[in-house]
């Protein structure tokens, strides 16, 4: 069974929009910061934005801050990305997480508990 489940990836032009979503259960959605991360072209794996209900801290990269907006729904037991203004080099895999921030506040590859599968998200120029 998945623990996180992603939907909402697809094909998009220069400057227009996608929602990415992820549902999880209520434990995992409860107790867990949750976000989206891709992986660098050194193939290391990245927050793109993480929300953690606990701290009220969001996270944003600074390639993708003031374009995507994170957000939850406790009742719909999901996170949701909105993607504006998208640009060729957002073309990659998000992949949805849930887990703990370190003592810095920040979700980092290494604090992640669950993976979700990826989506797929592609902007042709």
């Amino acid at each position: 069974q998945e623990e996180l489940v992603e939907s909402g990836g697809g094909l998009v032009q220069v400057g227009g929009s996608l929602n990415l979503s992820c549902t999880t259960s209520w434990d995992i959605y409860k107790y867990h910061c949750m976000g989206w991360f891709h992986r660098t072209p050194g193939n290391e794996r990245e927050a793109v934005a993480t929300i953690c209900t606990s701290t009220g801290k969001i996270y944003y990269a600074a390639s993708v801050k003031d374009r995507f907006t994170i957000t939850k729904d406790a009742r719909e037991k999901s996170v949701y990305l909105r993607m504006n203004n998208l640009k060729p080099e957002d073309s990659d895999v998000y992949y949805c997480v849930a887990g703990w921030s370190d003592s810095g506040g920040i979700v980092t590859e290494h604090t992640v508990k669950y993976w979700g599968r990826g989506t797929q998200v592609t902007v042709s120029s």
